[in-house]
Parts: structure tokens; C-alpha cells; sequence
């Protein structure tokens, strides 16, 4: 199988050396492993998860290290340092990742990060990243379902609500009228699929649609009440600012879930405030 340059591959080990071990990269030959690198005990003929990639001299390199992203893969990430050549991320590995100038949305500062995609750029034979992201995204036609539960990481914010990328393929909208708790840049998170429009944007949410919503609405204000004793002072009259800080959720979402703890007794509602009934653990 051929060796992926960028990505983690299983080789194996050809020869033990001085400086470390050699690796049977098949068609792009013996890669080097330098022997900070090298497990204890690695002898002739063991397999390695390495990771493979170029190192500041050009010279295809493997490592044991754990790299924070690999071509493929979207990630938030620091700059470390800014050239003639552009600026310099840190991925985990003794050598930064660059972003060339003309994959900059906007000219890139030392010690702020940025949403960047990594990939392997075939002109030049080496990995790098792009801030212009928007080109490795929707170039499938999503074939998500309503309510279905995707990975999400927040990469910008627009005039609606947060841009988020789904499951490392599409780009969605969370919007703002519709989120509860505060979102940064490059957090990942689950959310869902809300609606997929006829020009294929994809519209999201952060809470789970329909009945399956309500129970995950329910456990949650159920969670907050058992840590805060089993009696807070908060109603469905409270104000929506102070249950969204309190549970992270609209009024309108936490009355439906007073509602549906009610009728369970699971909880007893008194003036001005709520109380875990006895055995108040959502089945």
C-alpha cells in the first residue's frame, strides 16, 4: 500500500541504525525515522503507526509524535511566527506548518489562531494549510436526514448566526436567534441537522429536534438542579437572560422541560421556585 505523505501510516521497520531506524515506504523508498522517535525496544521487522511528513530540509521524515491535524483535516491553530514566505503554524511537530500568503483570508498575526485546512500541495511536494477554506467544503451534495446528530467545529461568524463545518465535508449555519451558550472559534461540538434548503445550504442546531429534543432538555435541567442541591430559585416567570445562563437552553425550551418533568414527578413546582421530587432520575 502506498505510503500517505501527511497522514499516519503502518510501516515497517527495515533496519536498526545509528541515528534511528529505517522504514519500508514502498514506492517513495526507505523514510527515516530518527531515533528521539524510535519506541524502546523497536527491532527488525516490527510494524509502526508513524506519522510521515517533510522535514526543514525537504527530507520525508516519519514520527511517532501525534500531530495536531493531518492533510485531510480541519483544525484550529496558532501562529507561531511570520516570514517572507507567509505565516507559521504549530501542528505538534518540530517543524511548523506554512501558510503561504495567498492561502491568507486576511494577513495572519503571530500568537492568533485561525480555522486552517491541511493539505498536501502537489506543485511544491510539501504540507501546508489554507485560512481560504470555503473551496474544500460542499463539493458533495450533502445527503444528511432532519435531526440527525453531526460533528461541528465553529469556523466563523456571519451576519446571520456562526458558519460551522459538518463532519469535515459541508459548511452550515447556527443561527444566532437559536443558540443558548456561547460559541468560540474552532470549538467542536455535536449538533443536528435542521433542514437541508434547495440550494443545499444546510441550516443546523445545537439541540436535538422533536421528542428526543425533550428528553435531552429534561436530563439537562434535571443535571443543574442535582448540582445546585435539588431547589433553585427559578421559575418558567423567571427571565429568559437568567435561565439561559442557569441551564443553557430558551424559556421557551425550559418550560417544555418543567412541563415534561412535571408530569413525570420528577420535580415540584412551588412560587417563585422548582425542587427535585424524590427518585427524580429521567428514565
Amino acid at each position: 500500500m502506498a505510503v500517505e505523505i501527511g497522514k499516519v501510516n503502518k510501516l515497517k521497520v527495515l533496519r536498526v541504525v545509528t541515528i534511528g531506524v529505517y522504514l519500508d515506504g514502498d514506492t517513495i523508498g526507505d523514510v527515516l525515522m530518527p531515533r528521539r522517535y524510535v519506541p524502546y525496544g523497536t527491532k527488525e521487522g516490527d510494524e509502526l503507526d508513524v506519522f510521515v511528513y517533510l522535514d526543514s530540509e525537504d527530507r520525508l521524515i516519519a514520527t511517532t509524535e501525534t500531530p495536531l491535524a493531518v492533510v485531510g483535516d480541519f483544525a484550529f491553530l496558532k501562529v507561531v511566527s511570520v516570514s517572507n514566505f507567509g505565516a507559521f503554524l504549530d501542528w505538534g511537530l518540530m517543524k511548523d506548518l506554512l501558510v503561504p500568503f495567498r492561502e491568507q483570508k486576511e494577513k495572519m498575526e503571530k500568537d492568533r489562531s485561525y480555522v486552517v485546512y491541511v493539505y498536501f500541495d502537489d506543485e511544491t511536494g510539501r504540507i501546508a494549510a489554507s485560512a481560504k477554506i470555503d473551496r474544500f467544503l460542499d463539493n458533495v451534495s450533502p445527503s444528511y436526514q432532519p435531526g440527525e446528530e453531526v460533528d461541528l467545529m465553529i469556523a466563523s461568524r456571519t451576519e446571520l448566526g456562526y458558519k460551522a463545518i459538518i463532519n469535515g465535508l459541508h459548511s452550515g449555519v447556527l443561527y444566532y436567534n437559536q443558540v443558548f451558550k456561547p460559541l468560540v472559534m474552532g470549538q467542536k461540538l455535536k449538533g443536528y441537522i435542521a433542514k437541508i434548503r434547495e440550494d443545499e445550504k444546510i441550516d443546523l442546531l445545537l439541540e436535538r429536534p422533536g421528542y428526543e429534543k425533550m428528553d435531552d432538555l429534561s436530563e439537562q435541567v434535571l443535571a443543574v438542579l442535582r448540582e445546585k442541591g435539588g431547589l433553585m430559585q427559578v421559575s418558567d416567570k423567571s427571565s429568559p437572560r437568567d435561565i439561559e445562563m442557569l441551564f443553557k437552553m430558551s424559556k421557551k425550551n425550559f418550560k417544555k422541560a418543567l412541563g415534561a418533568l412535571y408530569k413525570k414527578r420528577l420535580i415540584i413546582l412551588e412560587a417563585g421556585r422548582i425542587k427535585l421530587a424524590d427518585g427524580g432520575v429521567v428514565e
